[in-house]
This record gives structure tokens, sequence and C-alpha cells, in this order.
């Protein structure tokens, strides 16, 4: 088949296009974006072409588009009067799921972690296919088993269907496309019950309100779960622990990640090794090379500084980075510097965001940062009045980055899901010139 992606650049269509291509389709994209972006590799090491005026399209080619172009965009509403048949991304994702012995990962935080170690120990064995977004994907029509990160956002997950749903954590997000948290937790219990087999922390509460109607197995801390992490050592090495499953001794495991969030993502990972088949000393051997996920604890290290690249945007997910950090770095001073994505996540957790935020020794805000909403829809939303709450921070943009240099033997910690990156890269320029 022929397949047309519209926003090819974008790191989930660009993934998506990567992988149609893998199982033998003919497929070709259009991006508004002519710069180069980290997505491109796949497309160019595959040979995908990449256009950016209009250009000829055959009559039987299928086309997506990405949720960051609007309906009206020109080129959407180019392919739309040639009559050209047009399917929601999600609904492309999920005909793939059909494929294969699908493993949908989602939940609130750690579903990308959680996703790309489950992928790396079972292409290390046995082989599979996966798509995380991160912007990592890879498919092989021989491989059985296909490994996706299943996103919430807009209940787009529901067009999947996977033979196993693990749900890592639920909580409040995405308040422009749910009615509360209630929604949220329904809307995790139609995807699990959608699976034939449930994998899911049982430490989470509202993971517990749900009634699985199909096999489940629990997983954390606490003793009550059928998976058990017992043992925990968190250094500055990374984290190790014990297994038990069922109230036995299953294995030793040593992570190189930090945090103990990051056990957890590691317990769903191992029960979905195991249920392959695959051994629990594979496992441990496999884990030990992990090397985590882009932009999620990205280290640079510049003499007695660290800078830290974060897609941490939900009060919870800073929370674990700064912890991280602390384990990692416990003589260094932690420094936040946060760029908060919509206003309404910013309305709805402000709370939240000023009590993590206070953790770190000094924290630097950006002005809030928004595709989809008008900040006059929300008047009393804004960097400003978090920084009057929260202890020894202040506002920061690209701008004003060299007030950064004054921090030495720091960990800086560069958090948001949208584009601070341009803050990091100025701050690295101004550092590296004065060095």
């Amino acid at each position: 088949m022929k397949y047309y992606c519209i926003g090819i650049k974008g790191s989930g269509m660009s993934t998506l296009a990567n992988l149609l291509h893998d199982l033998g389709h003919t497929v070709s994209g259009y991006d508004d974006a002519r710069e180069y972006k980290f997505t491109m590799e796949g497309l160019e090491q595959r040979g995908i072409p990449i256009y950016y005026d209009s250009h000829d399209i055959d009559k039987d080619t299928i086309v997506t588009y990405s949720k960051a172009f609007s309906a009206d965009h020109k080129e959407i509403k180019r392919v739309r009067e040639q009559g050209l048949t047009i399917k929601n991304y999600n609904e492309v994702v999920g005909d793939i799921t059909r494929m294969f012995d699908t493993v949908g990962v989602c939940g609130t935080h750690g579903k990308t972690t959680t996703s790309l170690l489950i992928s790396h120990i079972i292409n290390s064995t046995i082989g599979c296919n996966y798509f995380v977004g991160d912007g990592s994907g890879y498919a092989n029509k021989d491989n059985h088993i296909f490994v996706i990160e299943s996103d919430e956002y807009n209940k787009h997950f529901l067009a999947y269907d996977p033979n196993i749903a693990v749900i890592t954590n639920i909580e409040l997000d995405h308040v422009e496309c749910y009615n509360g948290l209630d929604d949220i937790i329904a809307t995790f219990e139609i995807f699990g019950n959608k699976s034939n087999f449930v994998i899911a922390c049982g430490d989470d509460q509202n993971i517990r309100k749900i009634k699985f109607d199909k096999k489940t197995i629990y997983y954390g801390f606490d003793e009550k779960n059928d998976v058990v992490a017992k043992n925990i050592s968190l250094n500055n090495e990374g984290s190790s622990f014990d297994v038990y499953m069922n109230g036995e001794f299953y294995h030793h495991f040593n992570l190189p990640l930090y945090g103990r969030h990051m056990i957890l993502n590691a317990l769903a990972s191992i029960i979905v090794c195991n249920h392959y088949g695959i051994s629990s000393d594979d496992i441990y051997k496999y884990m030990k090379t992990f090397k985590g996920a882009k932009r999620r604890f990205k280290e640079e290290v510049f003499g007695n500084i660290v800078t830290i690249d974060d897609y941490a945007h939900h009060p919870t997910e800073i929370k674990v980075t700064i912890e991280a950090a602390r384990q990692k770095y416990p003589d260094k001073e932690i420094v936040a510097i946060f760029l908060p994505n919509t206003y309404s996540r910013t309305e709805a957790l402000m709370d939240d965001f000023i009590d993590v935020l206070s953790k770190a020794d000094k924290t630097y805000i950006m002005d809030i940062h928004c595709d989809r909403e008008k900040q006059e829809d929300y008047p009393n939303v804004s960097s400003d009045a978090l920084i009057e709450k929260i202890p020894n921070s202040e506002k920061i943009s690209v701008d004003s980055v060299a007030k950064l240099l004054k921090h030495q033997n720091s960990v800086l910690l560069f958090m948001s899901c949208t584009n601070i990156y341009v803050l990091l890269d100025e701050y690295k320029k101004l550092l590296l010139n004065e060095k």
C-alpha cells in the first residue's frame, strides 16, 4: 500500500512512517519545516521522500496527518479536494497493533522508558517491533511481538488493540480533553479491558479503583502486589533490587537509572519479558545495558557543572527528576529550569507545581508555552503566579540565560515537554565560551 504522512518530521509521525516502510509499504511525506530535525535520520536511512510544496500523489494513496496540523492546513485541504482516503494517525497505528502480538504500554508517567526497556530486552533476545514516543521505532514482518507506547492524550490509545496492556500509573493530566480524573480512570479501564492480559502498578490507588475483567498482575513495592521489589539500594551508580513473584524470590537486578520510579518501570518490563519466556538471567543481563530514553535525564558534564535535559512537564515527573538528580549528585546544588506547557495544565495543577519546584535549591521558570490555548482565556494563570509562591525562584528567558552562569558545582535540570532545548543550547554556548 501507499501512505502519505503530513507532518512527517514530527516524532510520532516520523516513527509511523519508518514502521510502514519497514513493513513493505511505499511511504512519502510532507512537512512545513524545511530545517533539519533529528527525526529525519530514520527517514533518510530508508530513502523516504519529504516534500515541502505541492506535488502529484497517486489516487490509491492513504493519507494520514499529525494532530499538530489543523484540518484547514493547505496540504490537508489539497489532498481532501483530490478525493484521497484520509485516516487519523491513531487509526493507522491501530491497524498495525492488530497485525501483531501487541504490548500496549500506557500511563500518565513512565510509558516511554518502560516501552523502551521492554523493547530493548526483547529485541536483544527473541526480537520485536516497537514504536516509542521519543521517536524510536523499528519493524520486521518476521517478528510477532509489537511493543507500543500508548498515549492517552485525547483518548488516542483506544484505537489500539493490545494483547497485553501495561498501566504504569494514573493521575490528573490533559485536562483540556478529559472531564476530570474519573474520566481519565474510566478511559484507562476501557483500554485495559480491550486486552487479554493486564500488567498494572498496584501501588497506584487510581489503578486499584479499576475493575479489570481480564487476568491481571499487579506490581510495586507494597507486599499486597503479585510482583514486589525488595532490598532496594539507590546510589550514585543507579539502583539495585530483588524481585519476588508470588512470594518467591525471582532474581536480583541492577538498573543503570535513577529514582524509585524507575524500579517500578523495570518491574513492569520484567513481567512482560518473563511472560514471553525470556530467562531471568537474560533480563538481568540486558537490563544492565539499557541506556534510557531520549530526553529522559539526558546528561552532559562541563567541569563541575552537569546539565540534564528531561521531558518532565507534570508535577510528579518534576518531583522524581529532582529526586533522581539528588540521588546521583548528592553534593551538588540542584537548579530547576522549567518551561510550563499549556495554561489548562498549569491552572489545574498549580499547587502541585509550586510544591515540587520548591524542592530545588533554586528555580527558574519561563513563560508558559501553548499552541492550542489562548492566554486571555486563563487570565489568572502565568509563570509569575508560580514564581510568587516558590521560594528562591525567578523568571528566565533566552535573552536572560546568562544568569545561569553564576551556578557552579551544580546540576541544572532543564525540564519541559516542549522546546526548552533552545534555552539549554544558548546556555551551553555561553558556558563553553566562558570556559
